[in-house]
């Protein structure tokens, strides 16, 4: 893992666009995208720069089960906000959090993963460690998957919403090993609600019960930290 600390999440967006700008001039096509407050920083400096992602493909990590995509809170919404209508990209992805069938929805979207491979991925990561929506205890080898969400993470997702009982309590998820076969990850934390699953993450054991902690398995990882997020280490 490489570790980087910013002052703040302006700087570590910057960060980030300059190792997409690498990767997308060593042959990267197809992003890997996070929802959320963490990466929104990045969006707005990848909608700003002078990147063309016109022939790149995009592939989300999570949607909410039973939202449609107008609405605000879908991740299809926040996508198309903070992205999509500044930049075009070839084609997007994202779960199909209404299908009639969610388990062979996600597994459509594991044959979606499986054609295009993932290139260049970004992660935020949960209070409880989890990374997309896999909650603590999720086995490494998933697939995409019906996530039931957990209290900490519907508690922590619905300052989004008017009220807590409107948080969604199931999620697609992309799974672990989707997550594991990105050729390159950058995963963004800020804030000290943060520093526990950051330092559990970096420094703890390789455990189920931490999700996030299976990324000391992967080859090449950048950590984004501010310096709340990354007190513990």
């Amino acid at each position: 893992m490489k570790i980087i600390t910013v002052k703040n999440q302006t700087d570590g967006a910057n960060c980030a666009l300059d190792i997409l700008r690498e990767k997308l001039s060593q042959g990267a096509k197809t992003l890997g995208l996070a929802t959320g407050s963490s990466p929104e920083a990045f969006y707005k400096a990848l909608a700003a720069s002078d990147l063309d992602l016109s022939q790149v493909t995009s592939i989300n990590l999570d949607e909410y089960v039973g939202l449609p995509k107008e609405n605000p809170q879908s991740y299809h919404y926040f996508m198309e906000e903070h992205l999509f209508r500044y930049k075009s990209v070839k084609e997007h992805f994202l779960p199909d959090g209404q299908a009639v069938d969610l388990h062979q929805a996600a597994r459509d979207y594991d044959d979606t993963i499986a054609q295009y491979g993932i290139d260049f991925q970004i992660l935020g990561i949960g209070r409880n460690g989890h990374i997309g929506f896999n909650e603590p205890g999720t086995d490494f080898s998933s697939g995409t998957h019906v996530v039931d969400l957990t209290p900490s993470t519907i508690e922590a997702n619905s300052r989004f919403f008017d009220k807590k009982e409107d948080v969604p309590t199931q999620a697609l998820s992309m799974g672990i090993a989707s997550i594991m076969s990105a050729k390159s990850i950058v995963l963004f934390a800020y804030g000290k609600e943060k520093a526990q699953a950051i330092a559990g993450m970096v420094q703890g054991p390789v455990m189920q019960s931490l999700p996030a902690s299976v990324l000391q398995k992967h080859p090449d990882v950048t950590i984004i930290l501010d310096q709340e997020a990354a007190s513990r280490l």
